[in-house]
């Protein structure tokens, strides 16, 4: 069997109107990372939301556990998780990738994402 030495996440399903669900991405990344696998984490769909650095003080998770989605990018860019956004999505949205947080790598890494679900060594995770 081949050991795991990476994680590749999408987030897709945690857009703007589900900022409870939202945290849980990057908790599972930045645990990921810790444990010492390369993690990159493909924010597509309405979850580029996230990314935008307009919205660096939301809250997001649930209960006391609440956090701005600034502290989320932070401590997983800081864990060495690599952040990007969908290209597709930025354009659907009409965004720019200057509006994206610092800690986002930029647009793209669907072909990645792709690539790391044919590698026994990477494991994918969809959210």
């Amino acid at each position: 069997m081949t050991p795991r030495r990476g994680l590749s996440i999408m987030v897709w399903s945690c857009g703007p109107g589900e900022a409870e669900q939202a945290a849980t991405p990057f908790v599972v990344a930045q645990a990921a990372a810790l444990d010492g696998l390369e993690v990159e984490m493909l924010f597509s769909a309405r979850s580029v939301h996230w990314l935008l650095a307009a919205e660096g003080a939301t809250p997001i998770g649930f209960g006391p556990q609440r956090r701005p989605v600034s502290d989320y990018l932070r401590d997983c860019a800081d864990a060495g998780v690599t952040i990007r956004a969908c290209g597709q999505a930025m354009a659907a949205l009409a965004l720019d990738e200057r509006a994206l947080a610092p800690q986002c790598r930029g647009a793209g890494g669907t072909l990645a994402f792709v690539e790391h679900a044919q590698d026994p060594a990477w494991a994918c995770l969809v959210f």
